[in-house]
């Protein structure tokens, strides 16, 4: 069995090359394989980014970066069960992330941003699959497929839907990034995920 991973310092600031090509996948084989290096290197490409996931959602700094180091152990433990051919390296850790983050809300009994009725639509969808990290992992084999649906929405409600779920947005906070009333945001949202729950079914 791999030994945990030392925590993540969080003094240090993350370096981002996106210039520099990145391959997610090989990075997560040799987190497989007990390499640590590979993990630093997945924190220094996209802590950064998974940090505004996290903290998008948890609202707390402290909380966020907490959050972000349990997901990184969770990646260190089950890079193995990590599929390529179920989807993306980097989908597959920002989903991790965004779970995390979720379990944590419910845990603390705080509430998420993106309103209650939008999470349980979007878990009615398919796109929530529970707060195991291992239906995390299973639910990247459907990831293409919702992508897909995704696309089939118009504009506005897959702005909507993605602003929810992705963001952590309440509707009143895509209304106004949208410069769109409230109740059309809403409709948009209803409309949008009722549109992918048939998409998906």
């Amino acid at each position: 069995m791999r030994a945990t991973p030392a925590p993540i310092r969080r003094a240090r600031r993350p370096v981002v090359t996106l210039n520099t090509p990145f391959d997610h996948n090989a990075e997560l084989a040799a987190c497989a394989r007990g390499e640590r290096d590979a993990l630093r290197r997945l924190y220094e490409r996209e802590g950064r980014y998974l940090l505004g996931v996290a903290l998008r959602l948890v609202r707390d700094r402290a909380s966020a970066e907490d959050v972000l180091q349990d997901a990184f152990v969770a990646v260190w433990t089950r890079a193995g069960s990590f599929d390529p051919r179920r989807g993306d390296g980097r989908g597959w850790l920002y989903s991790i992330v965004r779970h995390a983050a979720l379990d944590w809300v419910r845990a603390h009994r705080r509430t998420v941003n993106a309103d209650e009725e939008t999470l349980d639509a979007l878990q009615e969808a398919g796109a929530d699959p529970g707060p195991d990290v291992a239906d995390t992992v299973a639910w990247r084999s459907s990831v293409r497929r919702l992508d897909a649906c995704l696309e089939r929405l118009d504009v506005a409600k897959r702005q909507c839907v993605l602003h929810a779920y992705l963001d952590g947005c309440s509707h009143a906070e895509i209304a106004e990034r949208l410069n769109a009333p409230l109740g059309t945001v809403k409709a948009w949202i209803r409309r949008g995920l009722a549109a992918l729950r048939e998409c998906l079914a």
